[in-house]
């Protein structure tokens, strides 16, 4: 028996998530968004049938539908109140990125799921990427030898008729900037892939050229980990003209890999002490050429989290990780903002604490 699949937010992103529920044969029974164009416009791009219920009231929907699973992607700044809603109707969950806009609501989110017995995950599509799942593969089996530091590069640009696509975009009381938007989801992977466990942050943020967000245009940090390593963040949406690339670099005492691409979708570097495979065949086998930055992560995570809700297990990348991605940002924000280290864990720390930094 199919789960029962409801889908609110209805803008740029959606397509992928509608797209990922039909290709895992998801009853896609409604959904939703206040603008009812929006949902017209999506349901006639992937076919939609006119039995797809359309609401513009996500909570009716809730109580109308009977949904097991619910897929968030609205503005960020909404995500956190939505998601505890859904989570009170008894909805399995997956909340595209950032999970929330504080570490407080974050956090609700992960103790009320627990209790109400529901699976929430973080959209974090980029761990399905080929390239990342054979990167994680080898510092799983140690082939790196002792990690020594990574570094995240996503060199990105977004002009103005991006941000005035959705005025939401770039302020901090719905959004945040380069880091919280573009950037979330490398910096998901090299927390990631560098144990998790972050003990200290320096960061600096400014807005060069882009006068008319609030937020960020760019954001350099640099992490310490847990483990000892070291972790080097570059993100800015200033590129000129389009989007240049997205990296990710591993380095270790027995091993280098570096992914590129679009949005880490290729193996560029592959190269080991233990010889176990040759590099120019894994670099052919394990990559792709997705049309856009969103990659095809979607439907391989929307699988996994059916998988999760079937088996009675935690998704793949569940709530916790989609904490752990906005705390980084999160404590990049802090430390620019008062000019020193920060430690971590954070606590009661959000997006629209850093209201006006960047006003003139």
């Amino acid at each position: 028996m199919s789960l029962r699949y409801g889908l609110i937010g209805c803008g740029r992103i959606s397509p992928n998530h509608l797209a990922a529920a039909l290709d895992n044969g998801l009853e896609i029974v409604a959904i939703c968004d206040i603008v009812p164009s929006m949902m017209e416009d999506k349901a006639a791009k992937l076919s939609l049938p006119d039995t797809v219920k359309r609401h513009t009231d996500y909570r009716a929907m809730l109580r109308m539908e009977n949904l097991d699973l619910v897929a968030i992607a609205t503005e960020s700044g909404n995500h956190a109140s939505i998601a505890l809603d859904c989570i009170d109707a008894g909805c399995h969950l997956i909340i595209e990125k950032p999970i929330a806009l504080s570490l407080d609501d974050a956090d609700e989110i992960i103790r009320r799921a627990r209790i109400k017995g529901v699976k929430v995950s973080a959209c974090h599509q980029n761990r399905f990427n080929k390239a990342v799942i054979k990167l994680r593969e080898a510092i799983e089996a140690g082939r790196f030898g002792k990690l020594l530091h990574g570094a995240a590069h996503i060199r990105w640009s977004r002009n103005e008729d991006y941000y005035r696509q959705a005025p939401w975009r770039g302020t901090w009381s719905q959004d945040g900037g380069a880091l919280m938007n573009q950037c979330i989801h490398n910096i998901d992977l090299l927390r990631w892939m560098m144990g998790d466990e972050v003990e200290t942050v320096v960061g600096m943020t400014d807005n060069l050229n882009h006068s008319y967000i609030e937020a960020e245009d760019l954001g350099l940090a640099l992490v310490k980990f847990g483990n000892g390593s070291y972790g080097l963040i570059e993100g800015t949406t200033n590129v000129y003209p389009t989007n240049l690339e997205e990296t990710l670099y591993i380095f270790g005492t027995h091993g280098t890999a570096k992914l590129g691409g679009k949005s880490v979708n290729i193996i560029e570097e592959w190269r080991f002490a233990d010889g176990l495979d040759e590099p120019d065949h894994i670099k052919e086998q394990y990559r792709e050429d997705p049309p856009s930055v969103y990659g095809f992560g979607h439907s391989p995570l929307y699988a996994d989290v059916v998988a999760a809700i079937q088996n009675g297990r935690e998704p793949a990348v569940d709530a916790l990780d989609g904490r752990r991605a906005l705390e980084l940002v999160l404590a990049i924000y802090e430390s620019a903002s008062k000019g020193t280290k920060v430690n971590t864990p954070l606590k009661g720390i959000s997006s629209p604490n850093f209201a006006g930094r960047f006003d003139r």
